[in-house]
């Protein structure tokens, strides 16, 4: 039985957009001023990344999900190819993950992720009988994993390599993994990490500051001392939409990772709970659209989808709350960057394609 696009779905996606834009521009107007010499340059790269996202939304909501899965390995291998050519030395490649053209800047690790829950579904959905053994059920996904982890950690970005770990090890689940096979991969992947962080000094940096932001507030922790203040200093209601003083560049990447703290110095702890009431109320209509999906390959992608902003959400919030170490994850729909709201749309599309599909099973 096909239907309607979940209603409530597209208008929380609608309202975070118009919120993330607010957001956006109240953060952003210092830094683009002075970088840019106009208080709207980075409203108007969203506003044009928003643009091309929209028009995603609606061909995804459109073309059936059936079609990208047919299409699974070819999305991901390019994706992944993508992500490779940021590591060679052209001209158009920036800071070892960005594919720079001009006025927009690419993420193709961004991409990977649709195409990693595409993937996924797909040949869970194939392999469901035998998902309980453990060649057949985690093997190659650790293999997946595992070039996947050398892309992300030569670019580096371990918080997209936690993100890719969280959508497969909760497909996996779904799907019919046995669960001691998934804790053995959890537990295997521990020191595997540990080697990550402690080979980079950065990384391991952001550890001990996350440990004491207190004897680093001069360089790792200052980051999160100052989102912690801005966090403080907005109270029950905040200073006022624009007010904030975090943003005049005390806190770096204040429109980028950490731009929950501007929303929280402004409107305060109830426009804090606000927004992440709305990004958790998206995140539970992925789920309901997963139980009333038409099928397997469509419910694997909805809980996918909702799994991913899930996942997303929680993490940078715990980072701009100072209860996770720093991982350069942004917020869905309020983070600056035009691949972050590019795949947060044309995820939304793909969902509501699955809900226009699915009936009550």
């Amino acid at each position: 039985m096909t239907g309607r696009a979940d209603r409530a779905t597209l208008l929380t996606t609608s309202i975070l957009v118009f919120l993330g834009l607010l957001a956006l521009y109240s953060a952003s107007a210092p830094f683009s001023l002075r970088h840019h010499g106009s208080d709207v340059y980075m409203l108007v790269r969203q506003l044009a990344a928003v643009a091309v996202g929209a028009v995603g939304l609606v061909i995804l909501a459109r073309v059936d999900y059936h079609v990208l899965l047919r299409m699974n390995g070819l999305l991901l291998l390019g994706a992944i190819g993508l992500s490779v050519v940021t590591l060679l030395p052209l001209p158009i490649c920036v800071g070892g993950c960005w594919l720079s053209f001009g006025f927009f800047d690419l993420q193709p690790t961004e991409f990977v992720k649709l195409a990693l829950i595409l993937y996924l579904a797909a040949s869970i959905a194939r392999r469901r009988e035998r998902m309980t053994t453990f060649t057949e059920g985690v093997l190659p996904y650790i293999l997946v994993l595992g070039v996947l982890g050398a892309i992300t950690l030569s670019q580096p970005d371990l918080g997209m390599l936690v993100m890719f770990a969280g959508i497969t090890g909760l497909m996996l689940f779904l799907g019919g993994a046995r669960r001691r096979h998934l804790a053995f991969l959890g537990l295997g992947a521990v020191p595997l990490v540990y080697v990550a962080i402690r080979i980079a000094p950065y990384r391991f940096a952001r550890l001990l500051s996350f440990l004491d932001p207190q004897a680093y507030s001069t360089s790792s922790g200052y980051q999160v001392l100052q989102s912690m203040m801005a966090m403080g200093a907005g109270g029950l209601w905040g200073r006022g939409l624009g007010a904030s003083r975090a943003k005049l560049f005390y806190l770096p990447q204040a429109h980028n990772d950490f731009i929950l703290s501007v929303v929280g110095e402004e409107t305060g702890l109830l426009g804090v709970v606000g927004v992440l009431a709305l990004l958790g109320f998206l995140v539970m209509r992925a789920f309901a659209i997963a139980e009333a999906a038409a099928d397997e390959e469509g419910r694997l992608i909805a809980y996918g989808i909702g799994g991913a902003l899930g996942i997303q959400v929680l993490v940078n919030a715990g980072v701009t709350l100072g209860i996770l170490p720093v991982t350069g994850l942004t917020l869905p729909f309020f983070s600056g960057g035009g691949s972050s709201i590019l795949l947060t749309l044309a995820m939304v599309g793909v969902l509501l394609n699955v809900s226009t599909q699915g009936g009550r099973r």
